[in-house]
């Protein structure tokens, strides 16, 4: 089992009142899988997508990713098992935008310790495999959105991660760049790397394995 999320309950208090962005989230997610969250927009796909990357803390529950209780490990622990295992793709980019691509590129894998020559051979795979290597001194804000979007993507792949949570990862592409991210995807997965995704595409969903639909907080 790569992760379990038992009875998490995530809510915002306001004028009194509470409001539940997640309601009794139940999953059990196996090494392997590729999941797909669906969803109308508010349903709390991104909030569960953060829940499970540990970037979002919840209100009730219990959470195992790994043998790990994340609900009761402190703040630096949690965040060296993230940075460790998990890899993000959001439909924002995340980049930083005074750093190059390459720079960009490197960050994961400075935070892993792994050494220079090591960093250097591995960001210069990646730019090669997302035909980048000509982007490679650009800074992103001299990227269109779609080069941003593979440039994240790239960053997310690179430290090898065991689980990747994509939200919404085709969202500024065109058709074909995000075929070829959705395909790179599957053969990641096929290679043994645990996918959830969030999206609102049907075409994109049916790449997962299985399908969990989300409203307004609730798994359906």
């Amino acid at each position: 089992m790569l992760l379990q999320l038992n009875n998490i309950f995530k809510w915002v208090n306001s004028g009194g009142q509470r409001f539940f962005l997640l309601k009794d989230i139940n999953l059990e997610v196996e090494e392997g899988e590729f999941i797909s969250i669906m969803g109308p927009s508010g349903s709390g796909k991104s909030t569960l997508l953060n829940v499970i990357g540990m970037l979002d803390t919840f209100d009730e529950g219990e959470y195992n990713f790994m043998d790990e209780s994340v609900h009761s490990l402190k703040e630096k622990h949690r965040s060296n098992l993230y940075k460790q295992y998990i890899g993000f793709v959001f439909q924002s980019y995340h980049l930083l935008d005074e750093l190059t691509v390459k720079e960009n590129l490197e960050m994961p894998l400075i935070y892993k310790k792994i050494k220079g020559s090591e960093r250097k051979a591995m960001v210069a795979d990646m730019l090669d495999r997302f035909n980048i290597v000509g982007k490679k001194d650009l800074f992103p804000a001299q990227l269109s959105g779609g080069q941003q979007q593979l440039v994240g993507v790239a960053r997310a792949l690179i430290s090898n991660p065991k689980l990747i949570l994509a939200d919404e990862p085709t969202g500024n592409l065109n058709s074909k760049q995000g075929e070829e991210i959705m395909e790179l995807f599957k053969q990641l997965n096929e290679e043994g790397v645990t996918i959830i995704q969030v999206t609102h595409s049907e075409k994109n969903a049916e790449y997962g394995s299985r399908i969990i639909n989300l409203l307004d907080g609730r798994m359906v």
